[in-house]
């Protein structure tokens, strides 16, 4: 017997009121972020990212935050892949942190922009040197015919770069500037907390939105 409808949890851990919530969604993101970092929830850092192609498909993947201030949300990727082909064609996307052990999750949505050249080249000379010709060897998204073929580009970009690969021309970072976050507290009989904060004008309107 299929008892999945049968799988529920009770939130119970904490509470998410406006008087104790952060005037600056940033500000409240920070708090949050960190409160995860010091929970140590596996991966605080992983988020989905949600991206809408020329096909009108939404598409959802992990993505690992990177920086994050007053300019936006950063992760990097490869330009060519499918999110970069889809943030190409329409800017506009979603992103979602859910830290199942604190019982919260994070909802923004926004324009998205590329990073400059030089805050790319600054993280990728930061990376190991293994993931620095991982991003010369995959096309990333596209097919192949298998792993042998992937560790051989891998071999072929290591023996022509040696120990100081470039930054690909094809890899960099998106930043995501935030016009809507959302956060969300779980709470006891599903009637959780959620409090959207939206933009108008330059200031920040913060509102709560039933369960």
């Amino acid at each position: 017997m299929n008892d999945i409808a049968q799988l529920r949890k009770s939130y119970e851990r904490a509470e998410l009121s406006e008087s104790a919530s952060q005037a600056d969604p940033l500000a409240q993101f920070s708090q949050w972020f960190d409160e995860a970092r010091r929970g140590e929830v596996p991966e605080p850092n992983a988020m989905t990212l949600a991206t809408v192609g020329s096909d009108l498909r939404p598409s959802t993947r992990i993505v690992l935050i990177k920086d994050f201030d007053a300019r936006g949300i950063v992760w990097y990727t490869n330009y060519d892949s499918r999110k970069g082909q889809e943030l190409a064609g329409n800017p506009l996307a979603a992103l979602q942190f859910h830290w199942v052990e604190l019982e919260r999750m994070v909802r923004i949505e926004g324009r998205v922009q590329k990073v400059d050249d030089a805050e790319s080249d600054a993280y990728y000379a930061s990376r190991p040197l293994d993931s620095r010709i991982g991003a010369w060897a995959s096309p990333q998204s596209q097919v192949i015919t298998g792993r042998a073929w992937l560790a051989a580009e891998a071999a072929r970009y290591g023996a022509r770069f040696l120990l100081k690969p470039p930054r690909p021309p094809h890899w960099g970072g998106f930043r995501l500037v935030p016009d809507r976050w959302e956060f969300w507290q779980g709470r006891k009989s599903r009637l959780h907390d959620r409090l959207r904060y939206r933009l108008d004008g330059c200031a920040w309107v913060r509102e709560r939105l039933a369960p």
